[in-house]
């Protein structure tokens, strides 16, 4: 259906495909902002109004954290040093780091991951995977899990424990740094449930030490 205009209508599809576009321009420009190490008050405030006029991405991951964040920092008219500091590390975190350092086209988003970083238990627990692993093969992180009397799931259950990020972001993934599982795994996380995010490094280290 088409709209008075001639253009598609506002189906929720449609919303979302907005949404999802909005979100990757947000990621474009977190990369450029963070590029030359320095934030400034004129790119805070630039940030703000961008989230501020694309409502419809505002409300979503990680939008809705950039945003709270952002508008908290500019609410006194000042931007000091301190501010910037954070703020850099929150867009650094969101534009996934340099990816030229590994040699791939992109890093995973540090921004979901649990903070502190959570003791992991294998044995019992369920475990999924997404992005790409500097350790191994995904055949390889499954194995680690198992041989040790861990559970692996291929999507986002109620049932599962632990999301392990890869390092390297996947070409499959809709957004540049983050996928699908990983905003549904927010999504759990915010609603209360038992799920633990967690990166490459973090659960290599706890292989290590079994």
């Amino acid at each position: 259906m088409k709209d008075e205009h001639g253009q598609p209508s506002n189906s929720r599809f449609n919303l979302g495909l907005r949404t999802d576009r909005e979100i990757n321009e947000l990621i474009g420009l977190c990369k450029g902002m963070v590029s030359d190490g320095i934030v400034n008050q004129a790119e805070a405030e630039f940030l703000a109004s961008w989230l501020t006029l694309n409502a419809e991405a505002r409300n979503e991951w990680p939008a809705n954290v950039l945003y709270e964040r952002v508008r908290s920092m500019l609410i006194d008219g000042v931007f000091d040093e301190n501010e910037e500091g954070e703020l850099l590390a929150l867009l650094a975190k969101v534009a996934g780091g340099n990816a030229g350092r590994v040699n791939a086209h992109s890093l995973a988003s540090g921004l979901p991951l649990d903070i502190p970083e959570p003791s992991i238990e294998i044995p019992g627990k369920q475990f999924c995977f997404t992005g790409k692993f500097l350790f191994g093969s995904r055949n390889t992180c499954h194995k680690e899990v198992t041989t040790r009397g861990g559970l692996v799931a291929d999507s986002i259950t109620n049932e599962l424990n632990y999301l392990v990020i890869g390092v390297v972001g996947s070409r499959d993934w809709l957004h540049s740094t983050f996928g699908r599982k990983i905003q549904r795994a927010v999504e759990y996380r915010e609603r209360g449930k038992s799920l633990a995010i967690v990166s490459e490094e973090h659960f290599v280290k706890s292989l290590q030490t079994r």
